[in-house]
């Protein structure tokens, strides 16, 4: 009797961790997978080797051995997108001050460099995150602003208080980044709070769509990883 009740109850204990802990998360409702957590399929490059997938997540890396002159990207084969919700959780991991982020609204520059709207952090900072225009007006906003940009290319910027500036976040970690584009509106959120904000009237210099790219920024050996990355139309 007491072996009856035993096995049943050690067969409850086990199979969480065996079976649903290892299920992949379901997406939020409308919310498409643009990674499938095993493979690089659906993403290219002219230069392959530097990305990988390790432990459910696309790889990048810089080491003494395989050093890094030129900024590779990986880009999304979904093509242009336009107004959407993007999700993706990204961790930049070195002992050195590096940078990294990803591209949106982006276009292929020179080769197999971006141009375009990007979602931009830096180690070893106080910023630590921010949006930018990559081979255009460079900070857009920095973490913790609302910035405004007329048809003049004139910015007014003003403070986000609930952006929480004071609150440093260690980019080793894995966070999650939610970026609404709708129009001309940019909105970042990192881990539910809201980070930074673009309303870019500048329509000689403006992004109305464009591409998904991952980066490895050049520079000083580094491990850069996103995973979880959901797509949804708006």
């Amino acid at each position: 009797m007491k072996q009856f009740l035993i096995i049943p109850v050690l067969f409850v204990l086990l199979y969480p961790v065996s079976g649903i802990a290892q299920k992949k998360a379901k997406p939020e409702k409308g919310f498409k997978s643009l990674f499938n957590g095993k493979t690089l399929k659906g993403w290219t490059t002219a230069d392959m080797s530097w990305w990988t997938v390790e432990d459910g997540a696309i790889t990048a890396r810089i080491t003494d051995d395989k050093p890094c002159e030129d900024n590779q990207y990986l880009f999304s084969s979904h093509g242009k997108m336009t107004d959407f919700e993007l999700k993706l959780k990204h961790r930049l991991v070195s002992d050195h001050n590096v940078n990294g982020g990803f591209q949106f609204r982006s276009e292929h520059y020179e080769g197999d460099d971006c141009k375009g709207y990007q979602v931009d952090n830096n180690t070893q900072t106080d910023w630590l995150v921010r949006l930018y225009d990559e081979f255009g007006r460079h900070t857009l906003a920095w973490r913790g602003e609302r910035t405004i940009f007329n048809e003049k290319g004139e910015a007014t910027t003003t403070k986000i208080p609930e952006a929480r500036v004071d609150a440093h976040f260690k980019l080793g970690e894995w966070h999650e980044y939610h970026l609404i584009c709708k129009g001309n509106k940019l909105t970042l959120y990192v881990n539910g709070k809201l980070m930074a904000e673009v309303i870019d009237n500048d329509t000689a210099q403006s992004d109305a769509s464009g591409l998904l790219a991952l980066q490895l920024h050049s520079g000083k050996p580094m491990l850069v990883q996103f995973k979880d990355i959901w797509y949804k139309k708006l």
